[in-house]
Formats: C-alpha cells, sequence, structure tokens
C-alpha cells in the first residue's frame, strides 16, 4: 500500500495479512491468524505504530484466551442465557466461544479499531452474533451476568486497574472469569482456579510451544481484601 494505513483499511487489511485456521485448544472456532508470526508482528506494529494504533494482538490465539475459549465450550452453561462481556477481546475469540456457548448476548470490548474489525470478521466466520464495542470500559457497568478477561495481567499498571474494576463487579454480583497463563502481574491471592490447559501457542511470541493456562474466578470478598 502507498498511502498510511487507516481504520477503514482494517477489513482488507486482515484478510490479506491472515488465514482462517482452527484454534488449536479450541478446533471448533476458527481465526483470521498470522501464519507467519514475527513477520506480521514486525510489519504491522511499524505501520499500526505511524497511526497511533497499538501492536496487533487481534492476530493471534494468546494462551490465556484459549484456555477461556475452551472452558466455555466445555462448560456452556457458564454463560448459556447470560448477557456477557468479552474485555480487551482482541481477535474475539473468548467472545466467539461464548456465542457458541449459548450466551443471549455477547459484546466484545476493544480500543484498537483493528481488532474491532477482525472480532466482526471472526463472528461471521464462525456464524455467531457478537456486538464489537468501541472503547476502554474500565469502570464502566451495564449489568452483564458474566465479564470475561483473557491475557490482561502482562503490565502493571493495566493489571492493577483492571482487576480493581473485575472485583467491583464480582462484588455486585457478576461471574468473573480470567483466563491467564500465570503472566507477572496475575493476583493469584485473589483468585481460585477453575481448570488447567497446556495450550499451544506460537514461540515466536511466547518463547514456548506449549503454555500451561488457567481459567480462574475471583475469589469471593476480593472487594474486601483490596
Amino acid at each position: 500500500m502507498d498511502r498510511p494505513l487507516t481504520p477503514a483499511d482494517a477489513p482488507a487489511f486482515i484478510r490479506a495479512n491472515t488465514r482462517a485456521l482452527p484454534v488449536p485448544h479450541a478446533p471448533e472456532i476458527v481465526l483470521h491468524v498470522a501464519d507467519e508470526a514475527t513477520a506480521l508482528w514486525e510489519r504491522t506494529e511499524e505501520e499500526l505504530g505511524a497511526i497511533g494504533l497499538p501492536p496487533p494482538f487481534w492476530a493471534f490465539a494468546w494462551a490465556g484466551g484459549q484456555a477461556l475459549a475452551r472452558y466455555l465450550l466445555d462448560t456452556p452453561e457458564t454463560v448459556r442465557g447470560a448477557r456477557v462481556l468479552d474485555f480487551a477481546s482482541g481477535s474475539g475469540l473468548v467472545a466467539i466461544a461464548a456465542a457458541m456457548a449459548g450466551a443471549a448476548r455477547v459484546e466484545a470490548a476493544e480500543i484498537d479499531p483493528f481488532a474491532l474489525a477482525a472480532i466482526a470478521l471472526n463472528a461471521q466466520a464462525n456464524g455467531v452474533a457478537v456486538a464489537p464495542r468501541a472503547g476502554d470500559l474500565v469502570g464502566a457497568d451495564e449489568g452483564w451476568d458474566v465479564v470475561l478477561a483473557g491475557d490482561v495481567c502482562y503490565e502493571r499498571d493495566m493489571a492493577a486497574r483492571v482487576v480493581e474494576w473485575l472485583v467491583r463487579l464480582e462484588a455486585r454480583g457478576a461471574l468473573v472469569l480470567i483466563g491467564d497463563p500465570g503472566r507477572s502481574y496475575l493476583p493469584k491471592d485473589r483468585l481460585h482456579p477453575l481448570a488447567t490447559y497446556e495450550v499451544p501457542v506460537t514461540r515466536a511470541l511466547e518463547d514456548a510451544e506449549i503454555k500451561r493456562a488457567s481459567v480462574w474466578a475471583l475469589r469471593a470478598g476480593a472487594a474486601r481484601e483490596a
């Protein structure tokens, strides 16, 4: 492309630089993902950075999201009939799993317009209804029954801000589930594990071919421990 990318280019850019492939640990779902992880990451990070957008987290199935998607597909009663928010949705993997598991309504929140485009394309590829939500929803409470968050604990400040919000949602009655492979800022003392999986991942990005990832729920009373 001879001109800088804009958000309007997102659908065509995603189709041109990814392939729709089954998710390794949730093969019921297909995602538009990068074949050559490092090359696409470096190229896209540079191009998107030029217009002030984050790196292409939407182009990969991260370990925590794969674990959370697997858990929802295996325990559909977790979200069946529920109003669900998938926070920091990335590719939309977890949101798609929630929709496939029978959620009444699924919203997928992202601040990145390219991720929002990927969510829409991936939901269409899987034949499910997911509503992309643009913007930072931390601090909001729209009455969701279930709030899902995969791979959100990789930066200290972000993790602290997001977890405090999730704690407040849990305190008023929402079910909050976090998918995470034990990243540095996961507050394990405020969580209890529901399931653990050995998840295939992209070595170029995760420094491993398999990561152990768990699905965690906030412990009752976590707000009082803050």
